[in-house]
């Protein structure tokens, strides 16, 4: 490096590059002018320095000098891995990777740049070269561990495992008898381990075992070589030896759920579904009941054989379970109880189960058949268990009558407020479920958990910029909504974008689904610090579970909802364009004198608004950024708040297209991926696509009414198209009418037929009957009565749930709300949405969407009512003057909640 310049200036150039490894910026910017003087047009110099601007983000100035460097000096490595680095800074690892293998053939040798190349080789997936480039470190420094160790992992990841174990037993054989020192016990015991896990993956468990058990001494962590080596054992049907290592581990954690799991396989008593014989059930009954003996506080040796006893042994065991949790007072016991109710008949044992206990407790203070007298708090705590039971059942108003109770028991317990919230929201009244939210958070300022609950019911009742208001309470002073996208709060960005999508403004709706795929793309870009950090710190087998990880990273269920809202949002702007500014000046043109000067008036005052707002938020961000010291962290301000820029693209469908390819290849067992596929592909008139995306829903679910919709829509624009004529035409139309007879829902029946046979299979479903009454007005728009009568004559049918002690209505409220916006828009019957929508508050009591009488839009007018009455001389409010409601319809005073103090 600098080795065509003069001494002087040789150590100068030197000074430039250990100033930037030691980010003293500013000193290396300072030598490299001074070389610059005497040496303008130095190649390596204008690189180095262009380097150092790039660190102190003067980025258009940095990529300027280094291609003038690189310019002046095309056949320096320096100066193409200078190149390098500043893309690799920018993300760009693929022209990175282009510029290191550009150094390379300078100075093959260099063993800065091969390990730089190496790194991205290894976030880019580029096994093959990977593998390459380890070699060749190896080659050139093979007294180094951690080239020996990247070799192996290379050939591990490239999926040859086998390569990869003769390469760390070539490495030990380098190794002296004595090895390792003290200070490297852990990190060799790391690589043991991890080369033990390579033979049990490569299929040689014989052999794992007898290494496992050779290098037994060399292994610091015994916890992870009893596990490595019960893995083997049962691998290798060795279940006597296994059952007993299994029985020591549990000794070690009794309440490991995975050690209970093994321990029942190695005695054959594990099922994958959970169904058992009447013998397995009386087995693994006497093995619980001798590990509950033997660990009498573990909580998982006594809550497992929930899971397969039944009927009196289940009921027995249950209340054995459940009356110390609810003398402790445990709020989280439904939620441990919960899977049960998937089973049949489970539900209802727990349902009367605990409706005696509330009856004993009420009547004698105590359980049944115990003379010993319970706290007063173990009441409530029944009676917050019973109203969760019967939310879970559908059983609203004995959900809500539940926790009344148990909120005039004991006012003060915030867990209260917050089921009641829930079970409100399940009801449909989301304003008084975020009232109740709200409710529990002020019972409590310093509890985030309650705080971000009630953030969550805010977003659900569209009440965006009080839920916003209420989250920046736990981030720091400042720019708060900027430290919210910072700690990558997800859920809070989801649930805010669907709110916005909800309210139409689909800008900043997009703005929050895409802030969620930069943090994917943030958490991939993540692991580029780890591909060194593992090697070094032999944590071999955390590092490839954490590449593995981010391969499968993009299939996480907060993308695959960022990424579905997102396709949405971009469906919405394709249908509904916005108007472009000439559009919008000829509808103003139109409007009366009178009107236009309204409109100015308002759009006047809607920006002096924003801009005020706006002022406020800089001056509090200023405020808050000024240090200790009077230096002012200036951060980046965001150039478009409100997602405005990200709705005026030219083509929706390609932006719709670059999630819809990361859904296909990480979502594609999922049902929505491939009904926005459909959707997407219909617009684009890429009709065999569309033809793709029918397949894959026949063959996820042909039974779902959206993917009935889809297939009769599709054939049905099929047959209205054109006859082809050009050879491409042709060809797909050769294609659909090959693969039209696989559909067998098609087979030798016309569309309409087709449809009534669905309607057949699932006459009593309200979605099936609401989607055979859309594709009856789409194939025969005449039949329009019709298809609302099909939908109106659906019937409303009581069927039993378990636990509910009774029948529930069939109806679920989202459906009822999806329906009747069917009617409203697609079928365009105004009248018979309005019938139904008085038909759907008769059931949804507490629904605000259908009006119901319970719910608080109603209640909210009772009060006015009330209020109206009070002024003309009526008893309207009580002694205080306060007339507030509950959330479920009833005079309380629950502001008074507010003062107290916990």
């Amino acid at each position: 490096m600098g080795a065509s310049l003069p001494p002087k200036e040789a150590n100068l150039f030197k000074l430039i590059v250990k100033s930037y490894e030691t980010k003293q910026y500013k000193k290396g910017l300072k030598a490299a002018d001074t070389i610059l003087k005497k040496f303008p047009d130095h190649g390596e110099t204008l690189a180095m320095k262009g380097l150092t601007l790039n660190c102190m983000d003067r980025k258009s100035e940095a990529y300027e000098l280094v291609r003038l460097g690189l310019k002046n000096d095309l056949k320096s490595h320096v100066c193409w891995h200078v190149y390098g680095l500043l893309y690799r800074s920018d993300r760009e690892y693929r022209e990175a990777i282009k510029c290191y293998r550009n150094a390379l053939r300078i100075d093959p040798d260099n063993i800065e740049i091969l390990r730089d190349l190496s790194l991205l080789q290894a976030q880019m997936r580029d096994l093959e070269g990977f593998v390459e480039t380890r070699q060749q470190l190896l080659t050139l420094k093979p007294n180094h561990r951690m080239n020996w160790i990247g070799f192996a992992v290379a050939h591990h990841l490239n999926s040859n495992g086998s390569k990869a174990v003769d390469i760390l037993e070539a490495y030990e054989g380098t190794l002296d008898d004595d090895y390792p020192p003290e200070n490297e016990r852990c990190e060799h015991g790391e690589m043991l381990l991890y080369k033990i896990s390579l033979l049990e993956e490569c299929g040689f468990p014989e052999r794992a075992l007898e290494e496992l058990h050779k290098k037994e001494s060399k292994m610091v962590d015994k916890l992870a070589f009893k596990e490595q080596e019960v893995s083997i054992l049962l691998k290798l049907g060795r279940f006597e030896e296994g059952e007993r290592l299994f029985r020591v581990l549990l000794t070690m954690n009794p309440d490991n759920y995975r050690y209970y799991e093994g321990l029942q396989r190695c005695l054959g008593l594990c099922s994958e579904n959970g169904q058992y014989t009447a013998d397995e059930i009386d087995r693994l009954e006497t093995l619980y009941r001798a590990l509950a003996q033997q660990y009498n506080r573990s909580s998982a040796v006594k809550r497992i054989p929930l899971d397969f006893l039944r009927d009196d042994k289940f009921r027995e065991a249950a209340e054995n379970y459940i009356r110390p949790l609810l003398t402790k007072g445990v709020p989280s016991l439904f939620s441990d109880l919960h899977p049960l109710y998937d089973h049949p008949g489970k539900a209802d044992i727990l349902g009367e189960l605990v409706l005696k206990l509330e009856q004993s407790l009420k009547s004698t203070g105590g359980y049944p058949g115990s003379v010993e007298k319970e706290p007063p708090s173990t009441l409530m705590w029944t009676l917050f268990y019973l109203a969760q039971h019967y939310d879970r059942c559908g059983k609203y108003d004995i959900a809500l009558t539940k926790i009344d109770e148990a909120i005039e028991h004991t006012p003060t317990v915030i867990d209260l407020y917050s089921v009641k919230s829930r079970v409100l929201k399940h009801a449909g009244d989301l304003t008084a479920a975020a009232a109740l939210a709200d409710e529990a958070r002020c019972m409590d300022l310093a509890d985030r958990y309650v705080n971000s609950e009630c953030v969550k019911r805010m977003l659900q009742a569209d009440q965006v910029t009080l839920a916003e208001k209420t989250a920046v309470l736990f981030t720091k002073d400042g720019d708060q909504h900027n430290n919210l996208y910072d700690m990558q709060c997800m859920w809070y960005e989801l649930a805010s974008g669907e709110s916005y999508f909800r309210q139409g403004e689909l800008g900043r709706a997009l703005k929050k689904f895409l802030a969620v795929e930069k943090h994917y793309a943030d958490i991939t870009e993540d692991q580029f610090d780890f591909h060194s950090y593992c090697l070094r710190k032999m944590t071999l087998r955390t590092y490839v579970e954490m590449l593995k990880f981010q391969d499968r990273l993009h299939s996480h269920a907060y993308f695959r909802k960022a990424a579905c809202g997102a396709i949405r949002c971009y469906l919405k702007l394709y249908d509904s364009p916005l108007k472009s500014a000439s559009e919008e000046d000829d509808e103003m043109s139109k409007l009366p004198p009178s009107q236009k000067k309204k409109l100015k008036q308002k759009l006047r005052k809607a920006e002096a608004r924003a801009k005020k707002e706006a002022d406020v938020k800089n001056e509090e961000s200023n405020a808050a950024n000024v240090t200790k010291s009077g230096k002012r962290h200036v951060k980046p301000v965001d150039p478009d708040p409100h997602g405005e820029k990200l709705i005026q693209i030219e083509d929706p469908l390609a932006e719709a297209s670059k999630y819809l390819k990361l859904l296909l290849k990480h979502s594609s067992d999922c049902l929505e991926t491939h009904l926005l596929s459909f959707e997407v592909n219909m617009r684009k008139q890429k009709i065999l696509l569309a033809l793709q995306a029918i397949k894959y829903l026949m063959r996820l679910d042909a039974d779902d009414p959206k993917s009935h919709l889809c297939l009769i829509k599709f054939f049905h624009k099929i047959d209205s198209l054109p006859t082809p004529v050009t050879d491409t035409e042709k060809l797909i139309w050769g294609v659909l009418e090959a693969e039209r007879p696989t559909f067998s829902q098609l087979h030798g029946k016309s569309l309409i037929d087709a449809n009534n046979t669905f309607l057949e299979k699932h006459r009593e479903s309200l979605m099936h009957r609401a989607a055979v009454a859309e594709l009856l007005y789409v194939l025969e728009p005449n039949k329009k009565a019709e298809a609302v009568k099909l939908i109106l004559d659906s019937a409303n049918d009581l069927v039993p749930i378990d636990g509910a002690q009774g029948n529930v209505s069939s109806w679920k409220l989202n459906d009822c709300i999806t329906v009747h916006k069917l009617l409203e828009t697609t079928l365009a019957d105004r009248d018979a949405a309005s019938r139904w929508k008085v038909r759907c508050a008769e059931y949804f009591s507490y629904s605000i969407y259908f009006g119901g009488i319970q719910s608080s839009a109603a209640t909210s007018s009772a009060n006015n009512q009330i209020q109206k009455s009070a002024a003309n001389g009526a008893v309207g409010l009580n002694a205080d003057g306060d007339s507030s409601l509950s959330s479920n319809g009833r005079l309380e005073k629950l502001n008074a909640l507010k003062d107290l103090h916990i």
